[in-house]
């Protein structure tokens, strides 16, 4: 991330977090603007870091005043890092953990409906029908097992509605076995995070807008630890670096013809052993990088 960050004079960090992100892109002597839809991450990161060489905004990275800020901001460098952050994780009320007791909320705006008019957890557990949450649990966490779990969590419903994290594990335990732990709520909670806060469809939606606000030569930095936004984010820089995404039998091109830059991670760089070993929540991240075509490159 240092090395990313080096030489850049005006740099985005689209989901702000705890700040430690921005705050290495500052030291590297950029000036920064800090963009996250919790309010409480941005007071806490703006108590923390000040407001000397950063601008903060509360709003998600794909709202389209967020893509107005950020294009009229003119960066060299945007990182957006997809996982929850450490705040979010460690306080209880805000229901991203499976940790006992913990309300089903999940919403990253916080409390409140939050944009769109946001549901929480605990009413997508209480409303949806078998097949979509199903589609939750088979496609976000995927589990083999979700068309069962989706079954079981509907039967369960009828007699008490969701509300704690206790109630959706002992569901999974129901389905996935007494043998179930840790690994299996964290990756079926975070499967219910992913639909509460739409994060797949916010990706797909906010990256062409991000990749044309760099200034050419300017990079565009995705940390995610979901293979599912993974995949969004390798075939999008894939497909942003071919000069013809014509179909492959079209006897001429009609498309833009050009590359619109260039991959610089053919693989994903992964966390070192000792990342973490300081911070076990980092083992699944991956880090893709995009740069976007100078004038001199076309």
């Amino acid at each position: 991330m240092h090395a990313w960050a080096q030489g850049s004079q005006r740099a985005v960090d689209a989901t702000l977090g705890g700040g430690g992100h921005a705050a290495i892109l500052r030291d590297a002597g950029a000036r920064v603007l800090g963009i996250d839809r919790d309010p409480d991450a941005v007071a806490a990161t703006r108590r923390r870091l000040g407001s000397d060489g950063i601008d903060y905004l509360e709003a998600s990275f794909a709202a389209p005043a967020a893509l107005a800020a950020v294009a009229e901001f003119h960066p060299d460098r945007i990182l957006l890092d997809l996982g929850v952050s450490s705040h979010q994780l460690d306080t209880t009320e805000r229901g991203f953990t499976f940790r006992p007791g913990a309300p089903l909320d999940m919403r990253m705006e916080g409390g409140g409906t939050g944009e769109g008019g946001r549901v929480a957890a605990r009413d997508i557990l209480n409303t949806w029908p078998v097949e979509r949450l199903a589609t939750v649990f088979e496609d976000f966490a995927d589990e083999r097992r979700g068309r069962r779990l989706a079954k079981e969590v509907v039967r369960r419903r009828l007699s008490a509605p969701f509300g704690i994290s206790d109630d959706f594990v002992n569901a999974i335990r129901a389905v996935l076995g007494p043998r179930s732990g840790p690994p299996d709520f964290a990756r079926l909670f975070q499967a219910l995070r992913i639909a509460v806060n739409h994060e797949i469809d916010t990706l797909v939606a906010a990256l062409p807008a991000l990749r044309d606000a760099l200034v050419p030569g300017g990079r565009l930095g995705v940390i995610t630890y979901h293979s599912g936004e993974d995949r969004v984010v390798k075939n999008e820089f894939r497909d942003w670096a071919r000069d013809c995404i014509c179909p492959p039998k079209q006897p001429i091109c009609t498309c833009r013809g050009r590359a619109l830059g260039r991959v610089l991670t053919k693989k994903p760089i992964l966390p070192e052993s000792g990342e973490i070993a300081v911070n076990p929540r980092a083992r699944s991240a991956q880090f893709r990088v995009f740069e976007k075509a100078a004038p001199g490159d076309v």
